[in-house]
């Protein structure tokens, strides 16, 4: 993987506008670019990335798994993680994982072995508010349209092996229930990859006898499914089919735990997951090879892309840039504390990704007044940036900022954001990674190189030999702020379910908004001194932590008003139209 033509050269063969019959110029979004960018074929990506033909499984000309079994044995070091993480966003994104893509272009442009590790869309979120998973503008991961629609089929598979294990215990209790399953402790849901408030709390089994037992059940989106979490988490088949097997699905009438095992179909669940397994390859608009793979949400899972793909990545590659959910508070911690934990691939270097505008509203503004020029209010919103700096430092390591540069950002904001990071001796760049693709993050990664270079004391940020609460405090204290955590009733009882079963061991994955350090979506900036309130501890024994929620978050996301999918359609060419 040598140097690659950055998306400048790529934008010498695509027109920026388009003219109209009327003459008025067409502006140009993630869609128009990503239909106008020249594809290599896959075996091209993939034989510059050193993957042999054999060991591709290839989906049309543009997309390709990877057979792992396949590739060349390992004759160096695993390349180095690069951690792309951000500020608390705003209810638009910062886009974090156009970051991701801009800056893997510019470090292959530098003649780097690079590859990218990101997570696969969620159809919830195309179709609701916030979009995709597939960066913007001229930093994209190409074929965006497939990316965010079905790819590969492994949200489907995840779904279909979630919904297959609901399906069996249902029969096991309807067909004389061995196991003593009680209906009334279930702990798993089926899943569905579309945001549907109607289906959180719903009762099955209605209809007479041979219909099944009646009893309360709900959905979740698959991303917050633990089959997700497990198939994230997996380092290979094996480790997948025993995760599955660990999932606790409920409680017995004498209330011990059932899992999988017990049922003794992880082997049919592993079969329905043996291709989605494999990592997904594909390329940005540079050419530069980018394994997009697995998808749990960072608010109400652990938000990290698989740990099979990254790793994979490792393999063949120096660098590894790869991107974790929502602010450092949630996905960059869940990060340390969880995915490095299992999968042993530590960062070398973390990147924080701010914008002008979501320092405007944690400074203040509203949402609708983020466009004129404001200055004292980016330096408002200082203080949210500096909570997440200070604490990947107690990680043991020193982030690179990346200003992601908006069009309505101004010199004088921009100046005043490099201004602070220069006081506090934090490195920072601005990146033009939307409107310039790698070309507009050349400082960025210069300054990446030196962090991946320079010394570094990567820890965790806690032991898992603590208990249960006092992890939630330390994550509570120490990242977000807080004062102190309160338990519900019910969490308190889950507790004592939780010590009893062993299980209070296992790291914890904080299920709580992205908006703010605080349990409250409101609460902006740097907010101190609050309780956090713990509703529910949910054991997902198979991913290997302990979920608290907090909150209002939701296990199953509702539409806005006016959802994304009103503006979705198809043309006469069977192309996209209205995707971001």
């Amino acid at each position: 993987m040598t140097g690659r033509p950055l998306a400048g050269k790529v934008r010498e063969q695509m027109s920026s506008t388009t003219e109209q019959p009327d003459g008025a110029p067409e502006a140009m979004n993630d869609l128009t670019i990503s239909q106008r960018a020249t594809l290599k074929p896959i075996e091209e990506i993939a034989a510059a990335a050193g993957i042999p033909a054999q060991a591709l499984v290839n989906y049309g000309r543009y997309k390709a798994k990877i057979n792992r079994a396949e590739l060349p044995a390992a004759t160096s070091e695993p390349g180095r993680v690069v951690l792309v993480s951000g500020m608390s966003p705003t209810p638009a994104g910062e886009g974090k994982s156009t970051v991701t893509v801009g800056l893997g272009d510019a470090l292959a442009a530098t003649g780097t072995r690079t590859m990218i590790a990101l997570r696969e869309p969620s159809l919830g979120p195309i179709f609701g508010m916030k979009g995709g998973a597939a960066g913007g503008g001229y930093s994209q991961v190409l074929p965006m349209e497939d990316i965010n629609m079905h790819f590969t089929g492994d949200f489907h598979a995840i779904t279909s092996a979630n919904n297959l294990l609901m399906a069996l215990v249902d029969n096991h209790i309807q067909q004389g229930n061995e196991l003593g399953i009680d209906p009334r402790r279930m702990t798993f849901k089926r899943v569905m990859d579309v945001n549907d408030r109607s289906l959180r709390s719903i009762v099955i089994g209605l209809g007479g006898p041979t219909e099944g037992m009646p009893r309360q059940d709900g959905f979740d989106i698959t991303v917050a499914s633990e089959v997700m979490a497990v198939f994230c988490l997996a380092t290979d088949l094996d480790d997948l089919r025993e995760r599955l097997g660990k999932m606790t699905v409920g409680y017995t009438f004498d209330r011990r735990p059932v899992c999988v095992a017990d049922l003794d179909v992880q082997g049919a669940l592993t079969l329905l997951l043996k291709d989605a397994i494999n990592p997904n390859l594909v390329q940005t608009i540079a050419g530069t090879p980018a394994l997009v793979h697995g998808g749990p949400f960072a608010n109400i899972a652990h938000g990290c892309n698989s740990a099979i793909a990254t790793n994979t990545a490792r393999r063949l590659a120096d660098i590894v840039v790869t991107e974790a959910g929502f602010g450092a508070d949630l996905g960059a911690e869940k990060f340390m504390d969880i995915k490095a934990r299992y999968a042993d691939c530590p960062p070398s270097a973390v990147v924080l990704v701010a914008t002008v505008r979501a320092l405007k509203m944690h400074g203040g503004v509203p949402k609708d007044g983020l466009g004129p020029e404001n200055v004292e209010a980016v330096r408002g919103g200082l203080p949210n940036l500096a909570r997440h700096v200070r604490n990947i430092g107690r990680f043991g390591l020193a982030p690179v900022v990346a200003i992601n540069q908006f069009a309505t950002d101004t010199q004088a904001e921009l100046d005043a954001v490099l201004q602070w990071c220069a006081a506090e001796g934090v490195q920072a760049a601005v990146a033009d990674v939307w409107g310039q693709g790698g070309e507009g993050a050349g400082e960025l990664a210069a300054k990446v190189l030196a962090a991946v270079e320079g010394p570094s004391d990567f820890h965790h940020l806690y032991d898992v030999e603590l208990s249960v609460e006092e992890k939630i405090r330390t994550i509570v204290r120490d990242i977000y702020g807080g004062a102190d955590v309160e338990f519900s009733a019910s969490a308190r009882r889950q507790l004592a379910g939780i010590v009893e079963n062993g299980w209070d061991t296992l790291p914890v994955c904080m299920a709580k908004t992205q908006y703010s350090f605080s349990d409250d979506p409101k609460l902006l900036g740097a907010p101190e001194g609050f309780t956090l309130q713990v509703r529910d501890l949910i054991p997902k024994t198979g991913a290997g932590f302990i979920v608290a929620l907090t909150g209002a978050v939701m296990t199953m996301p509702g539409l806005p008003k006016v959802p994304a999918a009103m503006r979705m359609d198809v043309d006469e060419s069977g192309n996209a139209v209205g995707l971001f």
